[in-house]
């Protein structure tokens, strides 16, 4: 009878092992994102009677959900506030997809986000402040959307940051100082908005920085000397704006661009060290591939 029960109570045990959920909170909101979002027309539909860790997209680590890649999956509609309550979230893919709507604020909750793609969609509104909460974010990528207003200063608390590409939204104001202190930049793109104003002198502490986009926008100015400081430049684009003098570029140091792109009246610069043979023009379209 003894060796019976023994055996009952550890199939019991691998059975509430296998099939452990995660918490209802975190479902909760999973569930609102599927219905929020129209997940009966999604391409890959969740089957809501399984374990969450089967859903497609979704990530289940100990029991937390943290990771979510529905790149590619035809979700409409917003995403409302529960979004928060993911908050062991580490990856947020919602990219090529139709989504609408302002960003929740809610987002801040999400204090252990690595990864925020929501490229390519129909989001509106501003960037909430609370972004710069997101202080473990490596990357945050929101372009081609109609976002609208200043680029939050508090993105400067980004300091992991890697990627930042908030190219063809609505934008406007002044390009942030703030974004001087990400240190560990490696791409910044904020191509086609309304950027005004001239480029903040401090993102020439950016060493680390290997493409930046600029162009299509209204800054105006002198390129700063501190640009000279950009040796690991390889993508450089800053052609239709507004500024007074190119001067400056005649100083970086980098050796090899492999896109160099400015307003080119001014014939007589003489660029320094600058190896042009492999220089190509940019196709300034920005694509995404599934991981």
């Amino acid at each position: 009878m003894k060796k019976l029960y023994y055996l009952s109570f550890s199939l019991l045990f691998l059975t509430t092992v296998c099939f452990a959920e995660v918490s209802k909170k975190e479902k909760k909101a999973l569930i609102d994102l599927y219905e929020s979002t129209n997940g009966n027309h999604w391409v890959k539909k969740w089957d809501l009677k399984t374990p969450v860790s089967q859903w497609h997209g979704v990530t289940v680590e100990d029991d937390k959900v943290v990771g979510i890649n529905l790149f590619h999956n035809n979700l409409m509609g917003s995403i409302s506030s529960e979004i928060g309550n993911l908050e062991n979230l580490k990856v947020l893919n919602l990219a090529f997809n139709s989504l609408t709507g302002e960003l929740p604020s809610e987002i801040e909750n999400l204090s252990n986000l690595k990864v925020l793609k929501l490229e390519m969609n129909r989001f509106n509104g501003e960037l909430p402040d609370g972004i710069g909460s997101l202080l473990q974010l490596e990357e945050l990528s929101a372009f081609n959307n109609f976002f609208t207003g200043e680029i939050p200063a508090t993105v400067g608390n980004l300091t992991g940051l890697k990627v930042l590409n908030l190219s063809s939204n609505e934008f406007y104001g002044d390009i942030p100082s703030s974004l001087g202190a990400l240190s560990q930049l490696e791409t910044l793109g904020l191509f086609e908005n309304r950027l005004e104003g001239a480029i903040p002198r401090d993102m020439g502490k950016l060493s680390k920085l290997k493409e930046l986009v600029l162009a299509n926008n209204r800054l105006i100015g002198d390129i700063p000397n501190e640009f000279s400081q950009l040796a690991s430049l390889e993508v450089f684009q800053i052609q239709n704006n507004n500024f007074s003098s190119f001067k400056a570029l005649e100083f970086l140091e980098t050796k090899e661009y492999l896109v160099f792109d400015y307003d080119k009246e001014d014939r007589k610069l003489e660029f320094k060290d600058i190896n042009f043979s492999k220089t190509r023009m940019a196709d300034t379209k920005f694509e995404d591939i599934e991981e």
